[in-house]
């Protein structure tokens, strides 16, 4: 039987719902204190480094700051609000997140709008509120869980072991056994050992589990969205 909240149905849901509403100021999961009572517009999460793949396709390389090009950051001690005060948990948000002449709310009004499209999604289905951590759909989700709501720390504990589309080798691969809840109609998949011969490999448009064993080198995702871990990894 298909999945009955498809990703992608899923993370429209949680936008929509958002649109409608608006940021809660954190909603009930933030322990922090509300953001000041003003009006803020919305801006993008400060971006991480760039991703760039390893000299023989291997693992992902995350290029230095400087050759990513972000702007300078406030100093964590000059972050203010241009009126009211942060919480604790706020500041330490938004330490190194705020680049130079940007408002400060801004920045923290995205990661109050993390924690509230994980709170509609967990409510939805926690399948995919993980899977979209693992998809990167929720970006940034580890920060704004670890400051802002922290109860949802247990989907970006959950998400940190799983593995998105793409091919994982070396240190990224984890013997175990996974699952992917959501894959599109076009979702394959492939398992190759030390000197590339395949392990396993199939296709599926339906909810699909495998084994990564201790012998596989090399595991390749195509169009199955996200794999969570069932049980426990090695």
């Amino acid at each position: 039987m298909r999945h009955p909240f498809p990703a992608c149905a899923a993370v429209a849901l949680a936008t929509a719902v958002l649109a409608a509403c608006g940021s809660s100021g954190g909603g009930q999961d933030a322990k922090a204190d509300p953001a000041p009572s003003r009006d803020v517009v919305s801006a993008p999460a400060a971006a991480g480094p760039s991703v760039s793949p390893g000299p023989s396709g291997g693992d992902a390389q995350a290029a230095p700051p400087e050759e990513a090009g972000e702007p300078p950051k406030v100093p964590a001690g000059e972050i203010t609000p241009a009126t009211g005060t942060f919480s604790e948990p706020q500041k330490e948000y938004l330490t190194d997140r705020v680049p130079e002449g940007m408002d400060p709310a801004a920045v923290l009004q995205t990661g109050q709008e993390t924690c509230d499209r994980l709170r509609y999604l967990a409510k939805a289905d926690r399948e995919i509120a993980v899977g979209s951590i693992v998809a990167g759909e929720v970006a940034d989700a580890a920060p704004a869980v670890a400051h802002l709501c922290p109860r949802h720390q247990d989907l970006v504990d959950e998400a940190a072991l799983g593995y998105a589309d793409g091919t994982h080798t070396g240190a990224t691969l984890r013997p175990g056994r996974y699952r992917a809840p959501s894959p599109t109609k076009d979702c394959a998949w492939q398992l190759a050992g030390a000197k590339g011969e395949q392990l396993a490999a199939g296709s599926t448009d339906r909810p699909v589990s495998l084994t990564v064993p201790d012998s596989a080198r090399t595991f390749t995702s195509t169009g199955c969205y996200a794999w969570l871990p069932e049980g426990k990894t090695r």
